[in-house]
C-alpha cells in the first residue's frame, strides 16, 4: 500500500507542480507570467497578475507538498482549492477532455481528497516527522474546505460576462 501510495503522490504531485510551473514560466510549454495572466484574464478573472501568481505559487507548493508527502491534508486542500477553479472554468465544455472539459481538473480535485483521506502513507516525510496517521476530522475539513475555497475564489475573482446592448444574454468570449 505504502508504494501504491508513493507513486500515486509523485505522480499526481508532480503534475500538479508542473500546471502551476507553465502559469508563471516558459518551462514545460508555459507562456511565462504574461501568458497565464492572459489566460485568466480571457477566462473571465480579475486580479491579472496577482492571479496568475498566486494560482501558480499555490498549485507549485501544493504539487510540492504532495509529492513528498508534506502536511498531505493542507497541501490537498490547497490543490484542491485550485483546481476546482480550473473545474469551473472547463464546466460549460462538458466532462471529457477532448471537449476541453472538466475530466482532467475533477480527477485531481479527486485523487487529492483520497489522499487526504489515506493518509500519504509510511514513505512520506509527514510519516518521518511522526505526524501521520491525521485525525478523521481533518480529512472530512480538507475535503470540504478544499473545493468550497476555490468555489468561493471563482464567486469572488470571476468577473460576469459583459452584455452588449440589445441582447438579452451574454454571448460566448472569444
Amino acid at each position: 500500500m505504502d508504494a501504491g501510495l508513493l507513486v500515486l503522490r509523485v505522480v499526481v504531485g508532480l503534475l500538479i507542480t508542473g500546471h502551476g510551473v507553465q502559469k508563471v514560466s516558459f518551462r514545460l510549454g508555459g507562456h511565462g507570467l504574461a501568458g497565464g495572466t492572459e489566460e485568466f484574464r480571457h477566462d473571465g478573472f480579475r486580479g491579472g497578475r496577482l492571479t496568475a501568481v498566486v494560482a501558480g505559487a499555490g498549485q507549485i507548493g501544493a504539487g510540492l507538498f504532495l509529492t513528498a508527502g508534506l502536511l498531505t491534508p493542507l497541501a490537498a486542500m490547497a490543490a484542491m482549492g485550485v483546481m476546482t477553479v480550473a473545474g469551473t472554468v472547463k464546466w460549460p465544455k462538458g466532462l471529457w477532455v477532448q471537449n476541453d472539459g472538466y475530466e482532467y481538473p475533477l480527477v485531481l480535485v479527486i485523487v487529492s481528497a483520497a489522499l487526504a483521506l489515506t493518509g500519504p502513507g509510511a514513505w512520506s516525510l509527514d510519516h518521518a516527522l511522526g505526524v501521520t496517521p491525521w485525525p478523521v476530522w481533518v480529512a472530512v475539513a480538507t475535503i470540504v474546505i478544499g473545493p468550497a475555497s476555490g468555489l468561493l475564489t471563482r464567486l469572488v475573482l470571476h468577473r460576469p460576462p459583459l452584455v452588449p446592448e440589445g441582447k438579452t444574454h451574454a454571448q460566448p468570449a472569444d
